[in-house]
This record gives C-alpha cells, sequence and structure tokens, in this order.
C-alpha cells in the first residue's frame, strides 16, 4: 500500500499515441499524465479501447511497428522514450516487469515452461542453469501451480488458461521488480484464484516494497486493491483520486455509468414440463499425457468424472468452478468435441461416440461459442463469410445473395451494423467480437447453444450488453444454454440453474438462487465470498499473514 511522503517513481507526461492506419491516423492516446509513487498500487480502469494499455506498451518500448509516441515517460528519472533498446532491455523484465493480458500470445508455445521462466533469471539475475531453475520452481510454488516440478517440463498448451496466467506472474516476479505493470493479470482467472494472486502480489509488494500498475476492466478488483484510480475514456483521463472517492463519491457520468455496469437480474426457472433437449449421465473424459524424452512414462488426468445433467427448453445451465475444474471439457464433450465415456442424449437420440461424420446432422443444433472469438475467427475470412460457413455446410441449397441476407439478419440480432459485413476480425473490438462469433452460432437457429467464457474479457459495460443480448436471443428464439464460466456474477444474472465442478466432479448443483444464496458445500461457500466480498478476504488474508 502507499506509503506517506513516498518517491514518485513512474512519471507520464502529455502521453501521445497514434497508429498509422489505411483510414488515417487513429489518436489512441491523447495526452496524459500519470504517475505511481514507491510502493503504491495505481489502477487505471475504463472500457476496451480507451488507451489504458497503449500507454505502458508505449512507455515499455512495445507499440505495434505502425504506431508512434510523444510525451515523456520516466523510471525513476531515466526517460524511457527514445531510450536506446539496449539500455530499455537492462530496465523493462528487470526493474520494471510487464504481465499481459492474454498469455498463450505471450508464452513460447515450442519452448518449456522452465525454459521461459529461466530466461530472465539469467539474463538479468546472472544465475546459473541449477540455480535459475531452483528459482523457477520457486516461483510456481509462490503462485500456485499444482505439481510445480512436473509443470516446469509442461509447454504452454498443455496448461489451463488460468495456469499460463499464473505462469506469467512467475516470470514477471523473477527478479524481484521495482514496479510491476499488470494489465488485465486476472481476467482469465477464477475467483479464489483472482483473491490468492492479488494477496500474492500484495505480500510480495510489501516485502520488496514493489509498486503495482494495475490496469483492468473488474472494478471490483480495484476497490480491494488500489490506492488511487485514474479513468480513461477515449484516450483521455476524465477523472483520478483515490479509490475511496472514485467509488463512494464519483464526479464524471463516465464514471458512474463504469460503477452501475454490474450484472443485474436473474433468470426465473424453467418449468419441469418443458422437454429435454439434451440429457447427460456418467460423462467422464480422461487424457493421456506423454511422458518427456528423458522421463520416461506418461500419466493420466481425469478431467470429467461421473459428470450428468439436464438441459430443458429454454434453459441456461451455468456451469462454474476454478480453472483446470473440467467445466469447459465438459462442454466439448456433451457436443462431441472430444472423446468421453458416458451416455449423452440430443432430443431422444444417443450421440455419444458420433464421429465427425455421424455429428454433421446434429452440429446446427448444437452450436458452441468459444472463450477467445479471435483465435475462433479467422483472420483471413471477412465478417460475412465467418458468419455464413455453416450455412454453406448444413444448407447448401441456398443462394449466395440469401447466405448475404442471413448474414445482415445474424448482424443485426446481435447489435451490429451489417455493412460492417465485409470488414476483417482484427477491425472490431474484443465486445464486437464476441457478437459475431454469437452471431456465427445463431444464423443455423440451433436449439443448443455452449458458451464457454463468452464474457470473461469484457469490460462490464460490454459484459452487460451481452448479457442482455443473450437473454434477448434466448427468448426470441427459445434457445437453450449451457454457459460456462468463472464470473460468479454474470452466472447470477444468465442462468436459472447452475452446477459447480472441482477436479473434474460436481460437488453442488440447483437452482441459481438456491446455490448463491445458501451453498451447502464449503467450496462453493468459498468461491461466493471471494466473487462477492473480495475486499474482505484480502483483508482477512493480510491479517492472517500479519499474525
Amino acid at each position: 500500500m502507499q506509503q506517506e511522503n513516498s518517491e514518485r517513481i513512474f512519471d507520464i507526461r502529455g502521453i501521445r499515441v497514434t497508429f498509422e492506419t489505411p483510414d488515417g491516423a487513429v489518436e489512441a492516446v491523447r495526452g496524459v499524465d500519470m504517475h505511481v509513487n514507491a510502493g503504491e498500487t495505481v489502477a487505471v480502469v475504463g472500457e476496451s479501447g480507451s488507451g489504458k494499455s497503449q500507454i505502458m506498451m508505449a512507455a515499455m518500448g512495445l507499440l505495434a511497428s505502425n504506431g508512434a509516441v510523444s510525451g515523456s515517460a520516466r523510471y525513476r528519472g531515466q526517460e524511457l522514450i527514445g531510450m536506446p533498446r539496449s539500455k530499455l532491455n537492462k530496465v523493462r523484465g528487470a526493474k520494471v516487469t510487464m504481465i499481459f493480458q492474454e498469455p498463450m500470445t505471450s508464452l513460447d508455445p515450442l519452448y518449456t515452461i522452465e525454459r521461459q521462466i529461466c530466461e530472465p533469471i539469467r539474463v538479468h539475475g546472472g544465475l546459473s542453469g541449477a540455480a535459475a531453475r531452483r528459482r523457477a520452481l520457486e516461483l510456481l510454488k509462490l503462485v500456485h501451480i499444482p505439481d510445480p516440478e512436473r509443470r516446469l517440463k509442461s509447454y504452454p498448451h498443455e496448461l489451463s488458461g488460468g495456469q499460463r496466467q499464473r505462469v506469467m506472474i512467475a516470470m514477471a516476479l523473477a527478479n524481484d521488480p521495482d514496479l510491476l505493470i499488470a494489465d488485465e493479470p486476472t481476467t482469465a482467472l477464477d475467483v479464489t484464484i483472482q483473491a490468492e494472486i492479488l494477496g500474492l502480489l500484495a505480500e510480495l509488494q510489501k516485502k520488496l516494497g514493489m509498486a503495482i500498475l494495475f490496469i483492468t476492466h473488474d472494478l471490483g478488483i480495484v476497490e480491494a486493491f488500489a490506492d488511487r484510480v485514474y479513468v480513461m475514456q477515449k484516450g483521455l483521463v476524465v477523472e483520478t483520486g483515490t479509490t475511496a472517492d472514485i467509488f463512494q463519491r464519483p464526479a464524471e457520468a463516465y464514471t458512474k455509468m463504469l460503477l452501475a455496469a454490474e450484472p443485474e437480474g436473474h433468470k426465473p426457472p424453467v418449468g419441469d414440463d418443458k422437454p429435454i433437449l439434451l440429457d447427460a449421465d456418467g460423462v467422464s473424459v480422461t487424457f493421456s499425457m506423454k511422458g518427456g524424452l528423458f522421463s520416461g512414462g506418461g500419466f493420466e488426468i481425469k478431467a470429467v468424472q461421473n459428470v450428468g445433467l439436464r438441459l430443458r427448453a429454454g434453459q441456461t445451465i451455468g456451469i462454474v468452478g476454478e480453472s483446470g475444474s473440467g467445466k469447459s471439457t465438459l462442454g466439448r464433450a456433451l457436443l462431441q468435441l472430444l472423446p468421453s465415456e458416458g451416455r449423452v442424449v440430443y432430443q431422444g437420440t444417443p450421440i455419444q461416440g458420433f464421429d465427425r461424420g455421424a455429428m454433421r446432422p446434429y452440429r446446427r443444433n448444437l452450436q458452441m461459442v468459444f472463450q477467445d472469438p479471435y483465435g475462433s475467427l479467422s483472420p483471413r475470412m471477412t465478417v460475412g463469410e465467418i458468419i455464413t460457413e455453416g450455412l454453406l455446410v448444413h444448407e447448401p441449397s441456398l443462394s449466395g445473395r440469401e447466405r448475404e441476407q442471413r448474414a445482415m439478419q445474424a448482424l443485426k440480432e446481435v447489435g451490429l451494423d451489417p455493412g460492417m459485413r465485409n470488414r476483417f476480425p482484427h477491425e472490431f473490438s474484443g465486445g464486437q467480437r464476441q457478437r459475431i462469433a454469437i452471431a456465427r452460432a445463431v444464423v443455423l437457429k440451433p436449439t443448443v447453444i455452449v458458451l464457454d467464457e463468452p464474457t470473461s474479457a469484457l469490460d462490464r459495460s460490454v459484459q452487460k450488453q451481452i448479457i442482455t443480448l443473450l437473454r434477448d436471443i434466448q427468448e426470441n428464439y427459445n434457445l437453450s444454454f449451457i454457459f460456462i464460466s468463472h464470473d460468479l456474477a454474470v452466472v447470477k444474472a444468465l442462468a436459472d440453474y447452475a452446477i459447480v465442478m472441482r477436479s473434474g466432479q460436481v460437488v453442488e448443483e440447483g437452482p441459481t438462487g438456491e446455490v448463491f444464496d445458501n451453498p451447502r458445500s464449503d467450496y462453493t461457500k468459498d468461491l461466493m465470498e471471494a466473487a462477492f466480498n473480495l475486499k474482505q478476504v484480502l483483508s482477512r488474508q493480510a491479517a492472517a499473514r500479519a499474525g
């Protein structure tokens, strides 16, 4: 936490960031001042596209090739803007480190976790190979990676999203930095791990005197964790102040909107008289992992163990649990996207074990929206082509004009301008890309959609829009959803039935109101407290450490 009369270690003055695009220059940051004191935690909040991340990318010399920066960014008096790369490399990664939002694009898929953690330790710390490995193992334990010795030999694709994010945090902490810049570092983490990581950062901050600059759209984290806040909109700081002032006495309409953009409402349960569309029982998924070149035999991971559910017409089942709990694997198994055991019946037809060809007639009715729309949307296809791709398979008799009309209608249904259909995915924001992914599923008029973390990377204001959108689509077409998420506030607002998973098993289930308001298992109670009482959880952690 901030210390009285502490030294200013990071000082930004008049930063402007401009990108040259085919449509002309785009000014992403328009003259911003901010600072961070030693030992202080400062949060920068704002919607996607507000420019909050680009400020830090510019200061650290990490702008895209079409970006340009002017202004000043000083670390302990050293000007970083325009600093030669060789000199800048001695600052970033050692004194100033950065955690990025999407670990899968930051971790090298060809290198083991051990090699990727050890590299900054050896470069900046000068440790030997054996000493660097010991430090890497210590860091994995510090960020609560299970079975850390084995995970050192793993590759990024063998870890869950939350585990990959924890690896990124371990890498950033490897050299005991003076300033940690964290860009949405908990987006991919479930609520209990969020609390652990935030508690860990607070502990390390106190121990090392480290300052933290926290870029996030999660205002719950900001309120629990930050000393001061900068609120950004369209490249400008529109409000700044202490966390207490910003949350209790916001002055700007935009800040008030952000604070009010929490998911709200609830979905009434469907009746038992509604037909069962998807009936699953005893679903289990086991992954056989091969051993390394020198480590010998492999091992098995029981990702899902004996899980059942019944999804009725018009119902939304929310599946929650920590990263690695098996909830996403279960969703894929239900749609026969990976091998599994057990029974899965769709509208009276057992589809368990169907291969790709046998499943094809059922695909239009059983759709999936994936967590990362940027990864699931082809960058080489226009939005119109992406949305109508499924129609080529399932409705081949449609003419090109008819497919285009269907794409335009789908875009309207998800709140996007049909005139955007000839653009490419990279030309859209994260929230818009998620709408496109939903449009691709909806255009086929399915009966069941599995939504895998569809709002996890979105601002609260955009999340609220997506929730409203999904409610409207469900009502208009009597759709059934399986909604997989670690964001309990979103599940509470959208689902009428909740399933809580841990280590591949169901620990609790029932109507959403009962599970959230009167949880029976200790694990569910911990989830709820971490989700809705984060400030109290962090305070208790701090008291335990002090004691």
